[in-house]
């Protein structure tokens, strides 16, 4: 007896991507770099005085991941002193904006959660 049904296949995730965002996201200060390069603070020097905590070593321990990755750019100039700037790439674009992306779905179940407890006290109390 033949049946029709179809089997499904277990979907393997994007290697790259996978790990890429494992390790990315596995890093403390990652998120923070990217969201500094995306309001403006471009130097390294602005960067470390922006947010407390965040040391030279492991900041440009986390923008040469960055730039390993191709998310982020380095442009150096031939000044004195040296100056060193780093911006997104068109593909760091982009995997800024799927952290966005992800940002507006946890906003999204945050107001679906608070909706449900909100639900739960009313039933509750009545």
């Amino acid at each position: 007896m033949q049946t029709n049904e179809k089997k499904i296949s277990q979907h393997a995730p994007p290697r790259r991507i996978g790990r890429m965002v494992e390790t990315i996201v596995g890093c403390k200060w990652s998120l923070t770099v990217m969201d500094l390069v995306n309001t403006g603070i471009h130097r390294p020097g602005a960067m470390e005085r922006a947010v407390e905590g965040l040391t030279a070593k492991v900041l440009n321990d986390c923008l040469r991941l960055l730039v390993s990755f191709g998310v982020l750019e380095k442009a150096s100039f031939a000044e004195i002193p040296p100056r060193v700037e780093y911006h997104f790439t068109t593909f760091g674009h982009k995997f800024r904006d799927a952290f966005h992306f992800l940002d507006d779905l946890e906003h999204e179940l945050t107001k679906i959660e608070l909706k449900e407890e909100d639900s739960a006290c009313k039933d509750g109390a009545g």
